[in-house]
């Protein structure tokens, strides 16, 4: 199943649990925990390196001995927020005294890196697109801003009624130079009440993933492969995602072949 509705893939203390046993694939990975005020939850790395990125709220995150406070923000179109990076095999602890929504971006690895803080002001934020095709990336664990083993993470916020992940594009096979193979979560939220986007997904070999999703405010989809995009917002309401990538690749790279038949003018 590559489109997650809201609630559909809840397990637990998680509002979204998607892991590669979920995802039927190796390497990535999304939860996202709601705490409520004094709430904690805690978590076993286990063999994937993990980000803590607050959707809404601050928090202290226990992890490796270190204690790292995250000031987080009052929602996602607030701008980017501070994170935490918790390696694998190890534990981490997120308390937090107001309460509030955070993202747990994972991905398989074999590395083990420390742990670390990510400062807000350092996220580097890229204007991408322009007329109803301009968009915000903030590219928080991008794989040239953030040091991990395997996990590339990056937010976009798109305008209401703008396109954005276009032209459609794919990272579904290693091709030197050119692509990689990475497997992809967007995880949404859509600003106001009754607001919603759409996202595609179609295939780029025989058989391949093909969607065409109305997504909403906690609403996922999987993307093993095919290209993807676009991603629509409903005019006056703008749309946030969180890509979460990982894969096989002996590099961590962000490489992209974009759809021949949809280029011009538009990246």
């Amino acid at each position: 199943m590559t489109y997650l509705p809201r609630g559909s893939a809840a397990e637990g203390p998680y509002a979204l649990a998607v892991d590669p046993a979920r995802a039927a694939w190796t390497y990535s990975s999304l939860r996202v925990v709601e705490l409520p005020p004094g709430g904690s939850h805690s978590l076993a790395t286990g063999e994937s390196e993990w980000i803590v990125l607050p959707l809404t709220g601050g928090c202290t995150v226990h992890t490796e001995g270190e204690i790292i406070e995250l000031l987080g923000r009052e929602s996602v179109f607030s701008g980017a927020s501070d994170f935490a990076y918790a390696p694998r095999d190890s534990h981490l602890q997120i308390a937090s005294g107001a309460g509030g929504r955070f993202a747990l971006a994972g991905a398989k690895c074999e590395r083990r890196l420390p742990a670390r803080y990510g400062p807000a002001p350092e996220v580097p934020v890229e204007h991408r697109g322009s007329g109803t095709c301009a968009r915000q990336v903030r590219n928080f664990a991008a794989a040239d801003a953030f040091a991990c083993d395997r996990l590339i993470a990056v937010e976009v916020v798109t305008p209401g009624g703008n396109w954005s992940s276009y032209p459609p594009h794919k990272h579904d096979e290693y091709r030197p130079g050119a692509e990689t193979e990475l497997e992809e979560i967007y995880y949404f939220e859509i600003d106001g009440p009754g607001g919603f986007g759409y996202q595609r997904v179609f295939p780029s070999r025989e058989g391949g993933t093909d969607v065409l999703a109305e997504v909403r405010s906690g609403d996922a989809v999987l993307v093993p492969d095919g290209w993807h995009g676009p991603s629509i917002a409903q005019p006056g309401h703008a749309m946030y995602y969180l890509n979460v990538m990982a894969g096989p690749g002996d590099e961590r790279e962000w490489k992209i072949c974009f759809h021949p038949d949809h280029t011009e003018g538009y990246r």
